[in-house]
């Protein structure tokens, strides 16, 4: 399968691991102007580097994930895109209230944003599963037992961007590691299990 670059970065690969580099103060962020930490507003932003593949109809997407989360947002990321103001990502970040999270953001012209379960260590594995216009988050301490962390829907076409982010929003950056990167095309029974 073809990847490509939006915002392209350092890329190492080996045998099941990719390593992109995230420079500092990269993110994709549509702020709605809303005060954040500290009363202030997150930037707006689309320049971190996303490593991508195009695919058609539904499908499962699941990689394993990990950083060093030195600077609060600093996050591995999956993200679906159909444009730059409809997309969705799936990150395992570290948070503003200090703790290892997966977080999740969902932008269709602006962008929320919900924290999710706190992990210790940091690994995770994130999964990303589509159904038509309806998508579903998970993650995984194991590789083979998913939870659901959101169920959403992006009114999108037939064929959708899928791929890695590595972020660094308040940061000066960093190396982050995907590990055994799997895509199905195929339709799950159940998209809230992920199976």
């Amino acid at each position: 399968m073809q990847f490509t670059w939006m915002n392209e970065s350092r890329l190492s690969e080996s045998e099941n691991r990719l390593e992109l580099y995230a420079p500092a103060h990269t993110d994709f962020f549509y702020s709605s102007e809303s005060a954040g930490e500290e009363g202030i507003t997150p930037e707006s932003l689309c320049n971190a580097p996303y490593y991508y593949t195009e695919l058609k109809g539904d499908f499962v997407f699941k990689v394993k994930v990990s950083h060093d989360f030195v600077s609060t947002y600093d996050a591995a990321v999956v993200m679906i895109m159909k444009d730059m103001t409809c997309w969705a990502k799936s990150c395992f970040e570290k948070t503003d209230f200090g703790t290892h999270a997966v977080v999740s953001v969902v932008t269709n012209g602006e962008s929320d944003d919900a924290n999710g379960c706190n992990i210790e260590g940091n690994t995770v594995w994130l999964q990303a599963v589509r159904m038509g216009n309806a998508f579903a988050f998970h993650y995984s301490l194991d590789g083979e037992r998913y939870f659901m962390t959101r169920y959403f829907h992006l009114p999108v076409g037939d064929t959708v961007k899928v791929g890695l982010v590595a972020q660094s929003p308040q940061g000066e950056g960093g190396v982050r590691v995907f590990e055994n990167l799997t895509i199905e095309q195929k339709t799950v029974k159940n998209i809230r299990a992920g199976k």
